[in-house]
């Protein structure tokens, strides 16, 4: 389907642009120009769910759509025509993950045990997105409570649209599946521990974990504040830059966002830096590659490629008892703050809901009869339960100790290692081996780099860097100081405007070029 004839950043051009490749100032563009309006999009967007949601591949990243966005796309066409767009993102369609608290639709976290819970008010960031324009177009799957891969037991599971036959990462999953599939504009997902990242590398998108503090958690169903932030997900260097600026503010029921408020822009795109590679060095953590022959024939690419860019590439190694502790101090403090931040946040739901880890445990042992859309329970993520009630309190000597010593020291290192070297930004394969069979067991042989930038706070961004022999998307991470984001922008635009890696999934080809789907080859 073609999205309108031929303009791109106000310049006439011979070819019209398919819906997946159209970036937001190229939708406006055509807007400004009376040659598509915010309805048209959304009847576009809603026309590929319906064909490739439930049926045709049947992706099953969606959970809930929201009724009225055709008419709030009406409506927004006639205010930009009466009073011009509140912002760039006026009129346009996203999807959230489906812990951010929205007044208009449920919010499951993914979980019969909360099936037709209603918030009565938006999280913070979403009211954010409203004010400016955008339109919330659905809610889609994740794993349930955000822990795991895509699979709920209200939402069931997720695929992969490049490959069906192969894991859409987790736990934000559902909207990495959506915003490849060009499902929306673009969409939001939740990180604790790679749960941006790893749907944004397997979905061969782009995506940020921002800096612990640059955006408001309130309204969001928490893993563990410690570590969790929303963060946007998209199919561009550019779009993600744009929709940064709308999402980023301090709020004062969120305190991580306090010391946030003299360091964020409302604007990122001054940072699409085309040529921001020259000169730059770069730091590849050696650490995380040698895993996987495909993953590392990439990294290597992607490197010659920014040393062909005028950037200097120097290897890095972390210290061996980082490697080895760092995923124990991510459990020692994201298991015990579960239970104490969930039952804060089960306070706001009604009464027949659960308010306790406890309760969830005791309902989850009770159900064992499928769902409203005949999806069965969870007993991955339900059993994940009692660890989590095992795992102590916030006053433990352990949990103490990880989050007053461990994580202010690693933080140090990894500030001290950049500033060493004059590094702008450390890059590492975001996952250092191919995405997973959905019906093979985890081998856990390759060590998960990702949980570094939750640890430390810092930011994270992934861009598409290519593809595996099976046609898998591989993508790399660009790895920076607290409040980096300009700079990372910067690097990740310039990286991806010579590399161009991106591509629509095979599942879900544009509607007007429909040849019946293929499945990608069942090759390990």
């Amino acid at each position: 389907m073609q999205l309108w004839p031929g303009v791109v950043d106000g310049q006439t051009v011979s070819e019209p642009q398919p819906l997946d490749a159209a970036s937001i100032a190229q939708v406006n563009a055509a807007m400004d120009a009376g040659q598509l309006t915010s309805e048209q999009l959304v009847q576009r967007y809603l026309a590929r769910i319906a064909a490739y949601d439930r049926k045709g591949p049947a992706i099953h990243a969606v959970i809930s759509l929201n009724a009225n966005a055709l008419s709030e796309a009406r409506a927004l066409d006639a205010e930009r025509k009466s009073k011009g767009r509140r912002s760039p993102l006026h009129g346009i369609p996203l999807v959230l993950k489906d812990n951010f608290d929205t007044r208009d639709l449920p919010t499951t976290a993914g979980s019969v045990l909360l099936e037709g819970h209603q918030p009565s008010r938006d999280a913070a960031v979403v009211q954010q997105l409203r004010n400016a324009g955008a339109i919330i177009l659905a809610k889609v799957n994740l794993s349930e409570f955000a822990s795991g891969g895509t699979f709920s037991s209200l939402g069931g599971q997720t695929l992969n649209p490049h490959a069906l036959a192969y894991s859409p990462g987790g736990s934000s999953g559902g909207t990495g599946a959506a915003v490849a599939a060009a499902f929306a504009q673009f969409g939001l997902g939740t990180d604790t521990g790679g749960s941006i990242r790893g749907p944004a590398t397997v979905n061969g998108i782009v995506a940020l974990k921002p800096t612990l503090g640059l955006i408001s958690r309130t309204g969001i169903v928490p893993l563990a504040l410690s570590f969790d932030t929303g963060g946007p997900m998209t199919r561009s260097v550019s779009d993600l830059a744009l929709v940064l600026g709308i999402m980023t503010a301090a709020d004062p029921t969120d305190s991580s966002t306090l010391v946030s408020s003299r360091r964020v822009l409302t604007d990122y795109t001054p940072h699409l830096k085309a040529d921001a590679l020259r000169g730059a060095r770069i730091g590849v953590l050696r650490d995380f590659v040698g895993y996987d022959t495909d993953v590392d024939w990439v990294v290597e690419a992607s490197l010659d490629v920014m040393r062909r860019q005028g950037a200097t590439v120097v290897d890095v190694r972390l210290p061996a008892w980082v490697l080895t502790a760092k995923d124990a101090w991510y459990t020692a403090v994201r298991f015990p703050e579960f239970p104490v931040q969930l039952a804060e946040y089960l306070r706001t739901t009604g009464d027949t809901f659960p308010k306790s880890l406890d309760e969830l445990v005791t309902r989850a042992r009770e159900h064992t009869s499928l769902g409203t859309n005949g999806t069965g329970p969870n007993p991955s993520r339900w059993s994940r339960f009692l660890a989590e009630q095992r795992s102590g309190s916030l006053s433990d000597v352990r949990y103490r100790s990880v989050k007053e010593h461990a994580l202010p020291l690693l933080r140090q290192l990894l500030t001290g290692l950049m500033d060493e070297q004059q590094l702008d930004a450390f890059v590492y394969p975001t996952q250092p081996v191919k995405p997973e069979r959905l019906d093979a067991a985890s081998t856990g042989a390759a060590p998960d780099p990702m949980n570094l930038a939750n640890l430390s706070g810092f930011p994270d961004l992934i861009v598409p860097a290519g593809f595996s022999g099976n046609h898998l998307p591989i993508g790399l991470s660009f790895m920076g100081r607290a409040w980096s984001e300009p700079r990372l922008i910067e690097l990740a635009f310039a990286f991806e405007q010579a590399t161009q890696a991106r591509r629509l999934p095979v599942h879900t080809p544009l509607l007007g070029h429909m040849s019946g789907t293929r499945r990608v080859p069942n090759t390990p």
